[in-house]
């Protein structure tokens, strides 16, 4: 949450000139709630079943792509080796400061952390991190350069 996933994977599917693809946005068309009204009403379970559904329907119709999944979409049904069979996977590597600077700004149209203290959300971003970075480091590319830039990060994939 607040890496930039969404910003930074439209801009990369435009230069690309291929669809752009945001797997919560997916999930929410699907189940027509929000991902706050899923995780309350049917669970965390039931979103990360349609999330992996939703990541294997996108993968398996379309050639190519940019997907922006949620931060949690690696971390269930060995999703990261699903995504590793169908593509490149890219980890944006958000330093947890600007993390928590980032999500200050954006606390009230985030209903999971609305009501968060300043602490409670540096404990929760740092959580969230220590708990999935066994995933994330699992990426084929690795962006930790602020500010990212889109050409670097085509560098990255394409090898050049």
């Amino acid at each position: 949450m607040g890496s930039g996933k969404t910003h930074w994977g439209r801009l990369l599917s435009q230069k690309l000139s291929i669809p752009f693809f945001d797997l919560d946005e997916q999930v929410i068309a699907h189940e027509g709630k929000s991902i706050p009204e899923i995780f309350a009403k049917d669970g965390e379970e039931h979103f990360r079943m349609v999330e992996k559904d939703a990541l294997h329907i996108i993968t398996e119709s379309h050639d190519s792509f940019v997907m922006a999944c949620g931060g949690g979409s690696p971390c269930y049904f060995n999703n990261i080796e699903y995504m590793h069979q169908s593509g490149t996977t890219v980890w944006i590597n958000t330093p947890l400061d600007s993390l928590f600077q980032r999500l200050m700004q954006e606390k009230e149209s985030r209903p999971l952390i609305k009501s968060l203290t300043d602490e409670q959300l540096k404990g929760f971003i740092a959580k969230k991190f220590a708990d999935r970075r066994i995933y994330y480091e699992q990426a084929d590319i690795v962006m930790d350069e602020e500010p990212l830039e889109l050409e670097k990060l085509i560098k990255k994939i394409f090898h050049t």
